[in-house]
């Protein structure tokens, strides 16, 4: 019988499933069939009878069993009838969740982040599928996925903070990037999101602080101690009530010991002094949960995060885990995998196990952070795909690749990163100038090289805030140090240095903190000008969607970095003047860099346009409405003490003419100017005197 060349796939392609499917299985035949209709315009074709067939293989014969873990294969034929008829087969569900995938990927058109970037795939008549049988291959990493953590923007975009159509949508993305494993959200919204998370075919596994996903203890307990010598029994009845909850699902079991709030047990018990003290009770505790877990699970998944201090532990060797615990080694937060800085303390241990270190390892890897300092949250990593390149193959090549885990945040600000991790846990190398260019044909085909050229830009723009490499500002930078600076100032602790800054500037006076702030922020702050108008030229050049996702994403985020950068300087500038006692002039200063910050919220804004409508309004993180407010406030107190207490003195200065200054019949005859109509109204003349 003569085969047919083209498998052709349309609206009246009849799809069966043989076997009984699971709730994984049907929910990726519903978002297969959602992608065909988008493609062909069709409704429906699970009961279609025409001359192509997809038949889903859910019940396993021999010849199926030779397939690994999460592997597939495409097999062709043609009945008696002319029928073609595509065979997918697979050992596991998630077999069956990347068959499907691939098929829609490669030959509906379907991205992987069609939903964050707004990219709909073409309507077709049909597509020709070749009928040459397709193996699927392993991927380089065991157990891969998104961390989604400090996810207040998609938590605070819809009414409910666990939308489920949201957090369907999160991962059915994870699945579409090659991966199988998630920590749905942080504390409550990772238990809610569980089930469906789980649902859809992920390994479900477990932030560090919250060890087998148990409920915080002083949560559950609020009237006890979070000692684990005081109340070990309830300690290790959250870590049972856990385990039997989550016994009948796919589960990395997480084991550690941290105490509440992501910090050190140590910060609410205190008897435990010395590394070595800490480390026994930590190893004792791990042990414990080992070993509820086996009690209830066969052939049980383990991890244990190496973070913070608990790695400082662990190489001084003060803490053993059980045999064939995933050790998860963290980078810095800023890309390197060196241990992470906690308020001043930086001590930057190399973060990868050893040639010799028994494994199995994996890595923890942030595309963006949050650590109320300089981090990136909503902006791109502020480190090049390079570097990161280097970092994770770096961590491949000594073994830590049974597990990769990607803080992803919220998402949408961070695609192209995701995009480029999901080719490393796939393949475990990558080639960072073709991926990029892959990256931008996909999404700005009408401008990909100039786009391409802003991008690469980018990376290499953020500030240099330490003398490590990886220590690059994200737009936290603007942030957090001028909200502490402004409390400082009007605090009047002028001689006092802000010892929460010394991570960055050192211990040094406040003055000179203040200056090595506008050093800083002025170093770059033309790079980010040529960076913004760079992009505003490419602008002209896009068209519709592509434009439209250019100035969402990285014009965007080239503006909350312009605008921090100068909002920074004209902060500093504003204190500079205040010192010599020119309020006025320190007033427009202030006032200069809080209409900075407004203008970056102002494009927040803008970029919540369709289906984005509110998606910037939970910003609680990095918080530009925040910093907005306290350099209102900041405004205020310089205007108390240079144009109180009437409040008409400047105006009376800088306003009024020649003739009308010296008349005082009335005190004044309109109401005061705001702070707003006086900036406008003054800000030349005070700049010029």
């Amino acid at each position: 019988m003569k085969q047919n060349k083209f498998f052709i796939l349309n609206k009246n392609t009849k799809i069966e499933v043989i076997g009984e499917s699971s709730k994984a299985i049907k929910n990726i035949i519903n978002i297969f069939l959602r992608d065909i209709n988008k493609v062909f315009k069709a409704e429906s074709n699970l009961n279609g009878d025409e001359r192509t067939e997809i038949i889903i293989r859910c019940s396993l014969d021999d010849t199926e069993l030779l397939l690994k873990s999460e592997e597939f294969t495409l097999k062709f034929q043609t009945d008696d009838n002319k029928k073609s008829v595509m065979n997918i087969n697979a050992k596991d569900e998630l077999g069956i969740i990347y068959a499907l995938i691939y098929i829609s990927k490669t030959y509906l058109g379907v991205d992987p982040f069609w939903f964050w970037n707004d990219k709909e795939p073409k309507c077709l008549p049909y597509v020709r599928i070749p009928m040459s049988d397709y193996k699927s291959f392993t991927k380089k990493v065991k157990y891969r996925g998104w961390f989604v953590n400090d996810e207040v923007l998609l938590s605070g975009w819809r009414e409910s903070p666990t939308d489920e159509e949201v957090w369907k949508l999160v991962f059915e993305t994870i699945l579409r990037c090659g991966g199988n494993m998630v920590i749905p959200g942080t504390d409550k919204t990772s238990k809610i999101n569980k089930q469906l998370a789980s649902d859809m075919g992920l390994w479900i596994t477990h932030h560090h602080a919250e060890p087998l996903g148990a409920e915080m203890f002083l949560r559950a307990y609020p009237g006890e101690e979070p000692i684990y010598d005081k109340n070990n029994k309830l300690f290790e009845e959250l870590w049972r009530s856990a385990v039997l909850d989550q016994k009948d699902t796919k589960v990395i079991w997480n084991i550690g010991f941290r105490g509440q709030g992501d910090q050190a047990f140590w910060e609410y018990d205190a008897t435990y002094k010395t590394p070595e003290a800490r480390g026994k009770l930590i190893s004792k505790v791990i042990q414990k949960q080992y070993e509820i877990v086996k009690e209830y699970v066969e052939k049980p998944v383990f991890c244990t995060n190496l973070y913070g201090e608990i790695m400082e532990l662990y190489k001084e060797g003060y803490i053993e885990f059980p045999e064939g615990v995933i050790k998860i080694w963290a980078d810095s937060g800023y890309g390197k995998m060196v241990s992470r800085r906690q308020g001043n303390h930086n001590p930057r241990i190399y973060s990868l196990p050893s040639k010799n270190e028994i494994g199995p390892h994996g890595v923890y890897y942030h595309v963006t952070f949050y650590d109320l300092q300089s981090s990136n949250h909503l902006t791109m990593l502020p480190n090049t795909p390079q570097f990161v390149k280097s970092e994770l193959e770096t961590a491949f090549m000594v073994g830590a690749n049974e597990y990769l885990i990607i803080n992803s945040g919220n998402i949408r600000p961070h695609t192209y990163m995701l995009d480029l991790m999901s080719e490393l846990w796939k393949y475990g190398y990558l080639d960072t100038n073709k991926h990029m260019e892959n990256y931008m044909k996909r999404y700005f085909p009408s401008g990909s090289e100039i786009v391409q050229e802003c991008f690469n830009k980018y990376f290499n723009t953020p500030v240099q805030y330490g003398q490590h490499e990886d220590e690059r500002a994200g737009e936290q930078f603007y942030h957090y140090p001028t909200r502490e600076i402004i409390s400082h100032w009007i605090k009047d602790k002028n001689n006092d240095t802000i010892e929460s800054l010394n991570w960055a500037t050192g211990d040094v006076c406040f003055e000179k903190q203040i200056k090595w702030y506008k050093e800083k922020c002025e170093a770059n702050l033309n790079k980010w000008e040529v960076l913004k108008n760079q992009c505003d030229n490419v602008i002209m050049s896009l068209l519709g969607k592509e434009k439209s996702l250019f100035c969402d994403s990285l014009l965007l985020q080239v503006i909350i970095h312009l605008t921090g950068c100068k909002g920074s300087v004209y902060l500093c500038k504003g204190y500079d003047a205040f010192m010599e006692e020119n309020y006025s002039l320190s007033f427009i200063h202030v006032c200069a860099s809080m209409k900075e910050y407004e203008k970056a919220l102002s494009k927040m804004k803008e970029s919540e346009h369709d289906k984005w409508i509110n998606f910037y309004r939970n910003d609680c993180l990095t918080n530009v409405k925040l910093t907005i407010y306290c350099l209102d406030t900041l405004r205020r107190y310089i205007r108390v003490l240079g144009d109180g207490s009437n409040f008409y003195n400047w105006e009376k200065r800088y306003v009024l003419s020649n003739e009308d200054r010296n008349i005082m019949l009335l005190a004044t005859t309109t109401n005061q100017l705001t702070d707003d109509e006086l900036y406008a109204k003054i800000k030349g003349k005070v700049m010029t005197t």
